[in-house]
Parts: C-alpha cells; structure tokens; sequence
C-alpha cells in the first residue's frame, strides 16, 4: 500500500510499542470481523470489520495499516487492488460506515473517498482491475472502466446472494466469470476475442469458482460440494474432476497455485484440502486429445485402484481424492490462497485466525502447520 499516507491513523510499519497503544484504544479490540479477502497476488490481505478496515501483509505476516472509523464505521465488503493505494468498500454490518447499495473507491494516500457508484439495490460483491472495477448485485453485474468510471459492460445473472464473479489479472487479457441465468450454469466472458462461453458445470447450483491468473483454467463447485470440477474456459470442455469428500459441504474458497499445478479448497467441514492438478497448461487451446476428461483420467495413479471395474461400481470409487489436508474447526469460514514459499498455503478465519502450513508435494498427507496468528489481537499481530 502506500509509503506515507499523509493521514495515516497507523504508522505504516507499527512498532510494539504503537500496537499496544493501539490496543488500549476504546473498542478496538471488539471490533468484528465482516469479511475477508486476499488481493490479487496473494501476497496481502485486507479484513473488513464493524468498525472500519485493517491491511495485513502475508509474508512475513504483519498489519501495515488499519482504518479505524469507530462506531458506526462499518465495512461489508473490502478489496485491494495489487499493493497499490486504491482499495473498494462496501459499508456493511449493523452500523455501516456508507449505505451497502454503494461502491466507495478509498485513496489511501489521500485517506479519503475518491469515488463512489451507487445501485438500486445492495451490492454482493467487488472485484478489482488495474483497468476494471466489477459490481456484482443480486441479479446483475456491471463492469466499469476504472479511468474514468463508465459503464462498459452489463450481464444478467442467475440468483447470486453470495456475489460470486472472478476476473484474470493478466494484463493484455481479461477474462470474466459469473453464474449463467440457469441452475449450475457458469458464464465466461473473453472480452480479447469478445467471446462469451456458457458451461454446464453442476446439476446443482454454483457455490463457487475460481479463475487462474491468466483465465485460462477454471474451477467450479457446487452447493452438493463433493466435487471440484475444472474447465478450460476457451472451449469449456472438461479437463478434471476431483473428489472433496462423500458427505455434501459448503465450499468456502478455489485457489489455484501461481503455476496452476495445485488447487486448494476449503469449506466448512473444517478440512482444507490440496489437489494435484494435472492439466499442461501449455497444451490449452492446442492439441488437447491426451488431455483428461471425467471418464479418462490423465493419470491413472491418482484415483482409486478400483478404478479397473469402474462400469460396475460407482463412481465414488474411481475418484482422485486430495494429495494433502489440513484440519481446523469445522462450522467456521476460511478463505485459502498458496503462499509465496515453495507448497505453502496460507489460511484466514472469519474468528480472526491466519495459519501458514506447507505441504509435502511428494508424499502428501497432513500438513505442518509453519505459523499461527490470531490478527484481531493486537498483541498477537507483531
């Protein structure tokens, strides 16, 4: 974020001593956690609470700054852009800060609203650009160009109480996925080549999906949350499919590692879960003929050695299951993103909690926890 705001309520890097002081400040402990979103590299993430919002750096894990509004500063929604000081909110919460049918655009060298886009109705979600701002409500989307704040694009959507859009961050090329206007329906928008693709992806409704950097690759989930599955989004075909567990399960977070080998899932089962992906992302778009399908797998070693007499059994038995777990409290929502260190993941829980474990990509397993803080404690965030 920025050097030097030149309004900062926070040093930019707080010292013990200012984070105690920070700590001592009325409330500032009770403040509740609204939402939580990593930016577009993984590398921060920001946390919006009853009272304001708090940036946080994930390695080395650090609060750079927090914005403290007070009572009746309320934060629904937060999003960064890069490591830049433009930041998107949505006032939210039971005392919010703007009305929740706006989208303020923050300026944190300015520490003020440089902007804002008004609704008829509350918006579900933001996703940042360093070209595109995307608003998603309830039935719509829209996408503005950031320059100047004009509307480029309008999509109609499906019922989306959760909000659910991604975007790639790859610059020359933007891709765009939303719910279609059907029940387990995916769009994808290609805005290079203008090309919108629709994709059956479930039978049963879209809980959520992810893009990788480049929009190339897609994975979906749906409210049954057994099944990942993963589409290439210029044909939509499908490349693989993944076993999270028998039982149904919310899915919280997709996450794909930067190279697109690895897929991280969490959901409220507690566990979050690392796939191997075997899609060669150099063969996207080219010769696909060996590339995997639900019914031949690429690598047969990754699902189950019952898989001979598949026709005859279900197909519970033929799946791929995870290659490593890590286990949390189940109920709670957690979000997951890879870290910058080599088979990382780092994970942020809605009671404040931010774990970094590693994964071995070799033989797999449980995961080893590297580190634990709970970041709504001042005392533990330095």
């Amino acid at each position: 974020m920025s050097h030097t705001p030149p309004q900062a309520l926070d040093s930019e890097e707080p010292t013990p001593a200012s984070a105690a002081t920070a700590a001592q400040t009325p409330d500032s402990h009770d403040a509740t956690l609204l939402h939580l979103s990593f930016n577009q590299d993984s590398g921060c993430f920001a946390a919006a609470t009853d009272r304001g919002f708090r940036i946080y750096n994930c390695d080395p894990f650090r609060e750079i700054f927090r914005r403290d509004f007070g009572p009746g500063g309320g934060v629904g929604l937060v999003h960064m852009l890069f490591r830049c000081n433009i930041l998107a909110f949505v006032g939210g919460g039971a005392d919010p800060r703007y009305p929740p049918n706006k989208v303020m655009i923050w300026d944190d060298h300015q520490s003020r609203c440089i902007g804002e886009l008004s609704f008829r109705s509350e918006v579900k979600g933001v996703r940042l650009r360093r070209d595109r701002i995307v608003v998603v409500l309830a039935h719509k989307i829209f996408v503005y160009n950031f320059s100047d704040l004009k509307v480029l694009h309008q999509i109609e959507t499906i019922a989306n109480p959760k909000g659910l859009c991604d975007l790639s961050h790859v610059s020359a090329t933007m891709v765009l996925v939303c719910p279609g206007l059907q029940k387990g329906q995916v769009r994808v928008e290609h805005y290079a080549s203008k090309r919108t693709k629709f994709i059956m992806a479930h039978d049963s409704r879209i809980a959520c999906f992810s893009l990788t950097h480049d929009g190339r690759l897609l994975a979906t989930a749906s409210s049954k949350g057994t099944l990942i599955r993963l589409f290439n989004t210029l044909d939509g075909s499908l490349l693989q499919e993944v076993r999270r567990g028998a039982d149904r399960a919310e899915i919280y977070s997709l996450a794909f590692s930067p190279t697109a080998q690895w897929l991280a899932v969490s959901s409220d089962k507690g566990t979050v879960h690392v796939f191997n992906l075997k899609v060669d992302s150099g063969l996207m778009g080219h010769d696909r003929s060996n590339s995997t399908s639900e019914a031949n797998p690429a690598n047969p070693t990754a699902v189950s050695s019952l898989s001979f007499i598949k026709g005859v059994l279900p197909k519970y038995f033929s799946s791929e299951w995870s290659v490593a777990q890590f286990r949390l409290q189940e109920g709670l929502q957690y979000i997951v993103a890879f870290g910058h260190q080599k088979n990382t993941i780092v994970i942020l829980g809605m009671d404040g909690s931010f774990y970094r474990c590693q994964f071995d990509s070799s033989s797999g397993g449980e995961m080893t926890q590297l580190e634990y803080y709970n970041f709504l404690k001042a005392e533990d965030t330095f």
